[in-house]
């Protein structure tokens, strides 16, 4: 596969605005591993073969097991997540598909605050953002270090 553009060097007006939603999502009151699950996962959905390497280089940076990454794919049926987990991954695809039933709307409500939904939503936003750029541009995958773009943000 050959990358078609270069839009983190080509498109820095662009790419500076999308990751503005990235840095206001650092500070964030949900917890990052969650973040950085749900941007797996979403990954997953979307078929972003870059995002994929990056969340779960990212996630495994900071202590997630190989178990739990392995897993995802299949959550519903895995025991080793928390509730407040399952209704983040179960939030997230509704997001992504671009439909949240009442049900999970309900459930999501049982386990985050309004500010943590808001910033759920804006979090399967972003993430679906950059899944699809990564589809039209055609980054290349695998080179992602942990941390990469935090240190080049400084």
């Amino acid at each position: 596969m050959e990358q078609r553009i270069n839009y983190y060097e080509k498109g820095q007006g662009a790419f500076k605005a999308l990751s503005g939603l990235g840095a206001y999502l650092a500070k964030s009151i949900i917890e990052k591993p969650l973040l950085d699950l749900i941007y797996f996962r979403v990954s997953q959905i979307n078929g972003c073969a870059y995002c994929l390497d990056m969340h779960s280089k990212d996630l495994r940076a900071i202590g997630e097991t190989e178990q739990r990454l392995y897993m995802l794919n299949a959550w519903r049926d895995s025991p080793v997540y928390t509730a407040r987990e399952r209704a983040a991954f179960a939030f997230a695809e509704a997001v992504t598909k671009a439909h949240v039933p009442d049900e999970v709307y309900a459930s999501s409500r049982q386990e985050f605050s309004d500010d943590e939904l808001i910033d759920l939503t804006i979090a399967t936003i972003a993430i679906n953002s950059y899944n699809r750029l990564n589809a039209t541009f055609l980054p290349v995958a695998g080179g992602y270090k942990p941390g990469m773009f935090a240190e080049k943000a400084n």
